[in-house]
């Protein structure tokens, strides 16, 4: 018998809406703990300027390449990642017959944020390097950007060039923007 009502909920118009309302919901959720836990700016969560401090050695790795340039490289590669699952689970909600209007709109909204960020953060991360930056990576999150350069030390007017060229592209306020050097 419950067998039978949960099997009904599932196969209904309704059922299937909840599921993928959840669905999305996990993956914006799953979205939001990767940049927490890998690119939180004020490392509130234990990580931040020091990541991965307890296990990578910014010097040197085992390989006898630059931590710093792996970091940069890694860091990347897990945004990147991190981006293409979620683009593919709302492409899939787009494309499901099953799902309702409003979860489809929800989720190309979703997918035109995330195209909109991934463009403004190579922006962000080609004008940084052409001020004579090495490395960099941007990270943009709801209303707040971290930017990650290489860099020993910045100086003020260093960072003020950054603080523009994010404010400048994405149109967050400077309070929001974090400058990282690595």
């Amino acid at each position: 018998m419950k067998r039978e009502k949960i099997k009904k909920f599932f196969s209904s118009r309704t059922g299937k809406s909840i599921v993928v309302v959840a669905s999305v919901l996990v993956i914006a959720l799953a979205v939001y703990l990767n940049y927490r836990w890998f690119y939180d700016p004020l490392g509130s969560l234990g990580y931040g300027e020091g990541n991965m401090q307890d296990n990578f050695n910014d010097s040197q790795n085992a390989s006898g390449e630059s931590g710093t340039e792996d970091y940069f490289t890694q860091t990347s590669l897990t945004r990147q990642e991190s981006r293409d699952e979620a683009m593919e689970v709302l492409k899939s909600v787009t494309e499901d017959a099953n799902a309702t209007e409003e979860a489809k709109a929800e989720a190309r909204a979703m997918l035109a944020k995330i195209a909109s960020d991934i463009q403004n953060e190579a922006n962000i991360e080609t004008l940084v390097k052409a001020k004579g930056f090495e490395e960099c990576i941007a990270v943009i999150s709801e209303d707040s950007v971290s930017i990650i350069v290489k860099a020993e030390q910045l100086q003020a007017a260093q960072a003020a060039q950054i603080f523009s060229i994010a404010y400048e592209t994405t149109g967050i306020n400077p309070e929001n923007i974090s400058i990282i050097n690595k």
